[in-house]
């Protein structure tokens, strides 16, 4: 496995010690899909720790100004990408708006609050990227208001294949501070898992819908 740069380093340890990445190869998890999972990922724990919060921020300000250049909107993703677009909306001194997964039923039932403006460079923030869809929901509403969608940034990814052909069909850049195969690595040098649990980890990620864990 390759090194790992020191923001992967750094936010791998920062999840894993403040548990808001859970690895429990032996126990696994259930997702809302269904699908049998060992890992857990709740960023939403990061806001509650001030320290973190602040170097996820700007981390992920200077990731769009590096991969980027001038943007003129930062729009978050409902829910988990909301607080984490408005941190960097303002380290960044730019407007935001959010997108919702549904139009409201009621009022102007708008599916992005904020103040769009036609033609603006948006960066979507996400906390989280599995197999992208929700994400580029998100981007396709952008679109369809008028605006430049240049990429989406976000904490974290697992990779999987699934995500980054969805991305690339929907012609949108995706960059993350950090993915399940720098986090593995961190897990295992810092003992949350074991070497022998690392083949395993990585099996799930290939095929992570008919993944079984071990008997």
């Amino acid at each position: 496995m390759n090194n790992l740069n020191e923001v992967e380093q750094k936010i791998a340890e920062s999840l894993l010690q403040i548990k808001a990445i859970k690895l429990q190869p032996k126990s696994p998890f259930t997702w809302a899909s269904g699908w049998k999972s060992p890992i857990y990922c709740d960023n939403r724990i990061t806001l509650s720790h001030p320290a973190i919060r602040t170097y996820i921020r700007q981390k992920l300000a200077k990731l769009i100004q590096d991969e980027f250049g001038a943007v003129e909107m930062i729009s978050g993703v409902a829910t988990a990408g909301i607080p984490q677009g408005v941190l960097v909306a303002q380290e960044l001194g730019l407007p935001f708006t959010y997108v919702r997964s549904s139009a409201k039923d009621h009022g102007r039932q708008n599916l992005i609050e904020g103040e769009v403006v036609e033609g603006q460079r948006v960066v979507v923030i996400e906390d989280l990227i599995s197999t992208g869809k929700s994400s580029l929901q998100a981007v396709q509403a952008l679109r369809n208001a008028g605006c430049n969608v240049v990429g989406l940034v976000s904490i974290f990814t697992y990779g999987f294949e699934e995500a980054a052909k969805n991305f690339a069909e929907a012609k949108c850049t995706m960059y993350s501070l950090c993915n399940y195969d720098a986090l593995i690595k961190v897990a295992v040098e810092n003992g949350y898992v074991l070497e022998s649990d690392v083949d395993f980890l990585k099996a799930w990620r290939k095929d992570p819908a008919n993944w079984k864990p071990e008997e």
